[in-house]
């Protein structure tokens, strides 16, 4: 297998565990959100430029899910 095939299971792989568990804990979701973005580059690299777009724009909507979960989650600090 080309390293660039491992590293696109390595990301969808991560995708889906880190999304099975969102709701145990909002760093799974940020998890979520870096594998999202693995799998842009992923795209990106492998000349799959929509799929690249897709991942990219669902990592952002994953990072803002997480900040919102961080600031819901019991004995969080919001700093100003």
């Amino acid at each position: 297998m080309k390293p660039l095939t491992i590293f696109g299971l390595f990301a969808v792989t991560a995708m889906l565990l880190s999304y099975a568990m969102e709701k145990r804990s909002p760093w799974f979701i940020l998890a979520f959100a870096a594998s999202c973005l693995m799998g842009s580059v992923y795209g990106f690299l492998q000349g799959a430029w929509p799929f690249g777009i897709v991942e990219a724009i669902w990592a952002v909507v994953a990072f803002q899910r997480w900040r919102e979960a961080r600031l819901r989650s019991p004995g969080s600090r919001v700093s100003i």
